[in-house]
């Protein structure tokens, strides 16, 4: 697909993901920023840990992208996703659009990362304080 970028990466660089956005033709560059918290289903978290299968990971990542260019008159759209140890605060997923107008690139900005949790096989660990742990393995 022309304009799509999409990766399984050890380090997420917003900057990088900001300038694969950029483009003369779009009024709009849209965003979304997915981070490790502190916290997580009423405890402390220390730290996170992704696992995917990078093969079907990047399939559907690529299916969504399709789905998002065909609701929406996007110039550009970028989705990448880390996978290994993560902190606190550190960048782990990142969708974004460019378009020409506001309103499709939030609609399609919330569908990639909405799609993307819900179909996309990244498996997270979290970590806690408390020294317990849990998986979240969908899809």
């Amino acid at each position: 697909m022309e304009n799509t970028y999409i990766e399984i990466v050890d380090t997420i660089d917003i900057n990088q993901a900001y300038t694969l956005l950029q483009s003369p033709a779009a009024g709009a560059l849209n965003l979304f920023v997915g981070t490790v918290r502190n916290h997580a289903q009423g405890k402390a978290v220390m730290k996170l840990v992704f696992e995917a299968y990078e093969p079907m990971a990047l399939n559907e990542m690529r299916k969504i992208a399709v789905q998002a260019h065909q609701k929406w008159p996007l110039d550009k759209l970028v989705m990448l996703h880390a996978i290994g140890e993560k902190q606190i605060g550190e960048a782990v997923v990142i969708v974004g659009v460019a378009s020409a107008h506001r309103q499709a690139s939030f609609e399609a900005c919330q569908f990639l990362i909405n799609e993307l949790k819900k179909t996309v096989p990244i498996w997270k660990k979290e970590y806690y304080k408390d020294n317990s742990m849990w998986v979240n393995a969908h899809p």
